[in-house]
């Protein structure tokens, strides 16, 4: 989708100047000017992959920062190119590390935090303020500011509804920055810090940037799964608004196994679960964690066991053993399996098997997959003799920018409870 909003020509001022130039451009004086009383939006914005396909030539520029069909495409080329593994994902650190090790010196326009994608920009949000770090870790402050309004056929004319500021720049002169940010954010309107990006890099960074009162949205399928659930766990612990997108990527899992037992014939069977798997593409496990986890809480488990086979060995399966509230015990495996075509979020949940075995009636096997993936591998084990049950999960392909635009139109000024109960418990599956 092409953005919503035009933009005027940014305009390069020094940090101290940033307050005062925005207060003229909102001032009373500017009966034209209105700003949207909405939200504001501070976007940490790496853009690792794309950045390093630029410099090595295999990307044209400008350097957009958002999850557009060219630079999965030229990801995808590069994870073959480089002799990564297949389930690889496009746009993942693997790639971007990979690719720092490769000579170039090809140079583009950086217009991160100038191009507005589409699906934000309809919310029409008062500030968007992105800090755009450079691969040139020496690269001095640069700081935009630009004000936008809606087009036309959008309802829009020469009312300014909202700008945006952009801090350019190696990861240091960006910490050195951050005391131009406190006064861009209006105590009167919510703040949302975007961290997009792998949670286990620049700590300090984003300790900083997502002070209370700011709402946090962060991605648990970036970065070191320990680290990432760790992370979240201890923020949602913290009492902060924190949101994540690769929780709401489970929705539809969810409502699925949900709509699976509503039969009133069904449900007596979710007391009676005697075993529970999960496959993820390739070797991050957060999602499948954070399912288990959720169907776990929901069910009154208690977790006794668990045991993450050693990174050394070809097998990173988890297994983990919870008991029900009659004592039984209820094995969990959490099993990596490799992808040829994987999703640009990885450790998307490939499949998940319940098998349950009631003491009065037949056992029952309940099976879910996604679209990209068969049933076939979950099938095997012995299904012959229960009444089988296979769905396929209706999954939304969209990109990150896609998942945000869901995920603040529908409020969420307080942490989903739900993720809340799971994310602790799937952090201790890893611990």
């Amino acid at each position: 989708m092409s953005p919503q909003l035009t933009l005027q020509t940014p305009l390069e001022l020094p940090p101290s100047e940033v307050p005062h130039y925005l207060d003229q451009l909102w001032s009373g004086d500017q009966e034209s000017s209105i700003g949207a009383h909405t939200f504001c939006l501070l976007i940490w914005q790496p853009a690792w992959v794309e950045q390093q396909l630029v410099r090595t030539g295999r990307l044209g520029g400008p350097i957009m920062g958002v999850q557009r069909d060219e630079v999965e495409k030229a990801g995808r080329k590069a994870v073959l190119d480089l002799d990564l593994p297949l389930s690889t994902p496009p746009l993942g650190s693997s790639v971007s590390n990979s690719l720092a090790k490769i000579d170039g010196s090809q140079t583009s326009d950086d217009l991160r935090g100038q191009h507005v994608d589409g699906a934000l920009s309809a919310l029409r949000p008062r500030r968007l303020i992105t800090l755009a770090p450079s691969l040139d870790s020496s690269r001095p402050l640069e700081t935009l500011v630009a004000a936008y309004c809606p087009l036309p056929e959008e309802g829009g004319g020469t009312v300014a509804c909202g700008d945006v500021v952009v801090l350019r720049g190696g990861t240091g002169a960006l910490r050195e920055g951050l005391n131009t940010l406190q006064p861009l954010l209006p105590e009167d309107l919510p703040s949302w810090v975007w961290w997009n990006g792998p949670l286990d890099e620049s700590p300090e960074l984003l300790e900083q940037l997502s002070i209370a009162p700011r709402r946090l949205i962060l991605d648990s399928a970036l970065g070191d799964p320990s680290y990432c659930l760790t992370l979240l766990a201890n923020r949602l612990a913290s009492g902060q608004a924190v949101n994540d997108l690769n929780w709401l990527r489970l929705g539809s899992w969810h409502q699925t196994l949900a709509m699976v037992f509503d039969p009133p014939q069904r449900r007596d069977a979710l007391s009676h679960v005697v075993q529970l798997d999960i496959d993820v593409e390739g070797d991050h496990p957060v999602q499948g964690l954070l399912l288990a986890s959720w169907i776990a809480d929901r069910l009154g488990w208690t977790l006794k066991t668990t045991h993450r086979h050693e990174a050394k060995t070809s097998d990173s399966t988890i297994s983990a053993v919870f008991q029900r509230p009659d004592g039984t015990e209820v094995p969990l495996r959490v099993s990596p399996v490799p992808m040829g075509q994987p999703s640009i979020h990885p450790g998307q949940i490939v499949g998940l098997r319940i098998i349950s075995k009631p003491e009065q009636g037949g056992a029952m096997c309940v099976i879910l997959c996604a679209e990209s993936g068969g049933c076939m591998r979950l099938e095997a084990g012995g299904m012959a003799s229960m009444e089988l049950v296979e769905e396929v999960v209706p999954l939304l392909h969209t990109h990150v920018e896609a998942d945000m635009a869901r995920l603040l139109e529908g409020g969420h000024d307080s942490s989903n409870p739900l993720l809340a109960a799971a994310a602790p418990l799937a952090a201790k599956l890893l611990s």
